[in-house]
């Protein structure tokens, strides 16, 4: 089981018993500068920096007391955000209709990085139409994904 595996297993009870959404996390192991990045969010009203705080503390002495890292490493919390990281097969599928970009562990049709509206999602493949067409992605190939909201439509929603 890899590193951001254990860590998963381990933050999500501690971070969904707090009544949060645990929405995934990142792990960057650069040795002088481990880092461990969690999202959380909550309907309807979303994140504070306080929710953040509170999960950080509780995070942080299950961190100390289970030891998952070894050495010194930085912790974050934050909101997943208007960009929000996709993890699971099952924020693709929440998200159908949206747009994402996803970038690739290998090449797919020569390409890495694709941009385009979520037209279908399982457990083992993403499904986007890209310039008019449907490219099927999958799933473990994924290295990261994120939404990409059109923010002039945004801002005109909200100007």
């Amino acid at each position: 089981m890899s590193v951001r595996d254990e860590l998963n297993q381990l933050i999500r009870p501690a971070v969904e018993s707090l009544g949060f959404e645990f929405v995934g996390l990142e792990y960057l192991s650069n040795p002088k500068n481990r880092l461990i990045r969690l999202y959380i969010d909550r309907d309807p009203d979303g994140i504070s920096v306080d929710d953040c705080a509170e999960v950080s503390g509780e995070v942080s002495a299950l961190l100390d007391v289970e030891d998952p890292v070894s050495g010194q490493y930085s912790l974050e919390v934050s909101s997943p955000g208007i960009e929000r990281p996709l993890f699971e097969p099952e924020h693709y599928q929440r998200f159908i209709g949206e747009v994402a970009k996803v970038h690739l562990h290998a090449p797919v049709e020569g390409q890495r990085k694709f941009k385009g509206a979520i037209v279908d999602a399982d457990a083992s493949r993403v499904v986007l139409e890209v310039d008019g067409r449907e490219v099927t992605l999958a799933f473990d190939d994924i290295r990261r994904g994120n939404l990409k909201p059109d923010m002039d439509a945004l801002l005109a929603q909200h100007g």
